[in-house]
């Protein structure tokens, strides 16, 4: 949780109202929490699916987060609707107007995973990807938006703040996640084009890629995200409340002209990515031939060095 040295918050969120997606458990759980200890209203959203989103949905994953932010002296409500639905993303929006007479951050987190190699892929298990990644996101902040810009020409412009979840997957690949990684990498597209529409409304919009034991790395990347063992120090590196200080951050006032940005977190680590930048090139005026361009194509990479590793095959 983002704390003082003492262990008590600072007041960070004290007064804002935030929707935490996803938030039953994993990376969503951590944030929720963290967004309470300095003092915000939470909606608690999670279906209560499996990890591969299969099962009839159940209450008491959002219920528990609940629960224990109200424990610690908090408020929060319990949002269990689908996301990826119009109606349930209306819904989810309308909760904390309904229960907290405002909204002002939404973090987009819920997803799950279904990996097959490219071949063995289904069409069924590429659209369920999407749609609760991708699709999830999209919904989600087109319903926060026309609040928010409604609220805008009302005069009332927010201090609003979108922190989405995309991953190293996306940015970089991830073999065996072919579905994963296009969500993930249009969920940065997304961003970038929803902090360009929304500026003008008082809404910041940013993007994480973070690396945390959930229940979707935990199998995928069992030894890289295991807990420390015992007496191998007090740092537990991939825990997911590593990453919440930075959301906490980026959710708050105090991030003030800070949107269209990626950032990594992993552990104790915060990176900015710089994304995709023009690197060698050349132009010769004219129509190339095609051996003359692939003659040209391999002076430029040689140029540019070696190409990124593709995320999971490292």
């Amino acid at each position: 949780m983002t704390a003082s040295s003492d262990g008590h918050g600072t007041g960070l969120c004290a007064g804002r109202v935030v929707i935490v997606t996803g938030a039953g458990r994993g990376l969503g759980r951590a944030h929720a929490l963290a967004f309470a200890a300095e003092g915000a209203k939470v909606v608690v959203n999670d279906l209560g699916v499996g990890l591969d989103g299969a099962g009839g949905s159940s209450p008491a994953p959002a219920r528990q987060v609940v629960d224990e932010i109200e424990a610690a002296g908090g408020e929060a409500v319990a949002h269990g609707g689908d996301i990826a639905t119009g109606a349930g993303a209306a819904a989810l929006i309308a909760t904390a107007l309904d229960t907290y007479g405002r909204l002002d951050t939404l973090v987009n987190n819920a997803g799950f995973l279904r990996d097959r190699m490219l071949v063995n892929l289904d069409e069924d298990d590429w659209d369920a990807v999407l749609r609760v990644h991708l699709k999830g996101h999209f919904l989600t902040l087109k319903h926060a938006a026309a609040h928010w810009r409604a609220e805008a020409k009302a005069g009332r412009t927010p201090v609003a703040r979108v922190i989405n979840t995309s991953s190293g997957a996306g940015l970089l690949g991830s073999v065996g996640q072919g579905n994963y990684s296009a969500a993930k990498a249009g969920i940065v597209g997304l961003t970038l084009v929803a902090a360009a529409e929304m500026s003008r409304y008082g809404v910041q919009v940013n993007a994480i890629a973070p690396a945390a034991r959930t229940r979707m790395t935990e199998q995928t990347f069992a030894e890289t995200m295991a807990a420390p063992r015992e007496g191998m120090g007090t740092f537990d590196a991939m825990a997911p409340e590593n990453v919440s200080p930075l959301v906490v951050w980026l959710g708050s006032a105090a991030s003030d002209g800070v949107t269209g940005r990626v950032f990594e977190a992993e552990a104790g680590r915060i990176t900015v990515m710089e994304g995709w930048r023009p690197g060698p090139s050349v132009d010769r005026g004219a129509r190339w031939a095609p051996a003359e361009a692939g003659e040209a194509a391999r002076k430029l990479l040689a140029e540019a060095g070696t190409g990124q590793p593709v995320y999971g095959a490292r």
